[in-house]
């Protein structure tokens, strides 16, 4: 059995619902991701901002991305999965919520993140068709 901790990118950290989103971006620039799970004042998470986030939902809108929070921008409810989980579930969540990228959580605390490339890597081609087929198949 694969577990989402075996396919998953290690080391994912936070961005606080307060920061704003040019801090945001040169965390994404440090870390090399396109995706922080965005945190509560509890560590909870509420949602995740991506770098098309920024882009389409910030700077095109002309909006000041030094006065516009990451909290600003969570929408949703975020999906997440436990590290132990095994690959079918990981499969199953992102599918069926069609989302791109997933937290791994173990013990209520972040550990990793499940992107695409890391489905990419650690899956056979058939498990990678089906994948691409549900997540990007218009309904």
């Amino acid at each position: 059995m694969t577990t989402a901790a075996e396919i998953m990118h290690p080391g994912a950290e936070w961005i606080p619902a307060t920061e704003t989103l040019d801090r945001a971006a040169q965390l994404m620039r440090r870390l090399d991701v396109g995706a922080l799970p965005i945190s509560d004042a509890d560590e909870r998470m509420c949602g995740i901002l991506t770098d098309r986030d920024i882009v389409i939902g910030c700077v095109a809108e002309g909006r000041d991305p030094s006065r516009v929070t990451a909290g600003d921008m969570a929408r949703g409810t975020p999906r997440w999965i436990e590290a132990s989980a095994d690959v079918s579930q990981v499969l199953e969540e992102m599918q069926s919520h069609r989302i791109r990228r997933l937290p791994v959580v173990e013990n209520k605390r972040l550990v990793g993140m499940i992107s695409e490339a890391d489905i990419a890597h650690h899956l056979t081609d058939d498990q990678i068709a089906k994948f691409v087929e549900n997540v990007y198949a218009h309904s």
